[in-house]
C-alpha cells in the first residue's frame, strides 16, 4: 500500500477472479470457461482481419456489432452497448445509475463478489437481501424504495435461477414506485433460462447485460453488451466516452459478429454443457452430493461426509481445479464448471476416489 493512494483505493476489497495456475497442467472447471472452442469461423474471421487496418483505431460506436446484436435480438442498435467484457459494463452502470448519498441499491447477499467491489468503488450505500437456505432469492424483500436493484440470473456462484415472471415483478415495482433502474447480469442465460430481453420494450428501467465469454467460447476476447431503451444506452454511452472511447479492438469486433452470425455452432455448443451438466448432476446425487438446481454452466455442491474445503486441496492435489469460497453460508459448497464430456468424467472418478 502506497503513501500516494487516496482513502478510498486504500479501503477497497478487490475481486479475486478464479486461480489460473501455470506451475502444471490441471482438469481446470474454477473459472465457468467454456470447455469448447470458439466457432471456427469466428477464428477465420479474425485471421482475416489481423492485416495492415490495425494501425487504424477501430469504430468507437461498434456500429456493425451493434446492428448485428439489434437484429438477432429483433431491437434496434440504439438499444444495444457493446464494452470490454460484461464487467466493464457493469462497472459503467454501476457509475452511470445509481447515485452516492441516495438510497441504497439492492442485491443478495451471496452472489456475484464485483458488486460489492463496484460500490464500493463508487461509495455507494447498498442493503443485501438475504437468500434462503436453498439460496433462492426472495423477491418480495426487493419490493422496497431502492437506489436501484442488480441481480444476476442465473445467480453466481449458486447457479439458482429467477423464472422470467418473477423477474417481472421486481422491474414492474421499480418501475411504478421507486422510479429506478433494475439491471439483470445475465452472463449464464444461454444454459437453460429464459431472457428478460423479451420485457424490454415494456420497461424502460430495465437494463440486460450479456457476454460472449461463456456460451459463445470467447472470454479471451473481452466482449459484452447490454440491451434496453436507448435513454440508458445512451448513459452507458457517456461514461464509456468520458473514459475510453475504444473499448472494443478490431479482433474482437470481428470475432463477435461472426460468433452471433453462427447460430448453428452457438446451439451446437450450448445444448452439450446442458447435457452434460444433467448428467454430471445425476451422478453427483447417486453419490451423496446435494446439487443446487442449476440453468447455468457451472453446478454448487456440497456432501455431508466431507468439507468443501477439504475436497477443494485434495481435488486440486490430484490435478482438478474447482472454485471455493470461504465466505460464511457457502464455506461448505464448491463450484464446479462444466467441462468437456471427458473431463467432467476424470471428475468424476477423481472424486469418487477421494470419497
Amino acid at each position: 500500500m502506497s503513501k500516494y493512494w487516496n482513502e478510498n483505493t486504500k479501503n477497497l476489497e478487490p475481486y479475486v477472479p478464479g486461480e489460473q495456475p501455470k506451475d502444471k497442467q490441471y482438469i481446470k472447471l474454477n473459472t465457468n470457461e467454456n470447455p469448447y472452442p470458439p466457432s471456427a469461423k469466428v477464428i477465420a474471421a479474425i485471421k482475416n482481419a489481423a492485416n495492415e487496418d490495425l494501425r487504424l483505431y477501430p469504430d468507437p460506436c461498434c456500429e456493425e456489432l451493434r446492428q448485428t446484436i439489434a437484429g438477432y435480438y429483433n431491437l434496434t442498435a440504439e438499444q444495444v452497448f457493446v464494452g470490454n467484457g460484461s464487467d466493464e459494463i457493469l462497472a459503467f452502470s454501476f457509475a452511470a445509475f445509481f447515485d452516492p448519498g441516495e438510497a441504497a441499491i439492492l442485491f443478495p447477499d451471496i452472489t456475484y463478489n464485483f458488486y460489492p467491489v463496484y460500490a464500493d468503488l463508487y461509495r455507494l450505500k447498498y442493503k443485501l437481501i438475504p437468500v434462503d437456505n436453498e439460496f433462492t432469492i426472495p423477491v418480495e424483500r426487493f419490493f422496497i424504495q431502492n437506489g436501484g436493484i442488480i441481480l444476476p440470473n442465473p445467480n453466481a456462484p449458486t447457479a439458482k435461477y429467477l423464472p422470467i415472471s418473477r423477474i417481472k415483478e421486481i422491474v414492474e415495482y421499480n418501475c411504478r414506485y421507486s422510479e429506478r433502474i433494475v439491471i439483470i447480469d445475465e452472463a449464464y442465460i444461454d444454459f437453460g433460462g429464459e431472457s428478460a430481453v423479451e420485457l424490454l420494450n415494456d420497461y424502460p428501467n430495465l437494463l440486460v447485460i450479456q457476454t460472449l465469454s461463456k456460451s459463445r467460447s470467447l472470454a479471451g476476447l473481452r466482449i459484452g453488451f447490454a440491451l434496453g431503451h436507448k435513454d440508458l444506452i445512451e448513459g452507458l454511452e457517456t461514461i464509456k466516452s468520458s473514459i475510453n472511447s475504444y473499448t472494443l479492438d478490431r479482433l474482437a469486433i470481428i470475432g463477435a459478429i461472426e460468433a452471433f452470425k453462427d447460430e448453428e455452432y452457438f446451439q451446437e455448443i450450448r445444448r452439450k454443457i446442458i447435457t452434460t451438466r444433467e448428467y454430471v448432476t445425476k451422478e453427483l446425487t447417486a453419490i451423496g452430493f446435494h446439487v443446487i438446481d442449476s440453468r447455468a454452466n457451472f453446478i454448487f455442491i456440497s456432501h455431508s461426509q466431507i468439507y468443501a474445503g477439504e475436497l477443494y486441496q485434495k481435488l486440486r492435489e490430484k490435478g482438478v481445479l474447482v472454485r471455493y469460497f470461504n465466505k460464511p453460508r457457502i464455506d461448505n459448497f464448491l463450484r464446479i464448471s462444466i467441462g468437456s464430456e471427458g473431463e467432467m468424467g476424470s471428475f468424476l472418478r477423481i472424486l469418487k476416489e477421494i470419497l
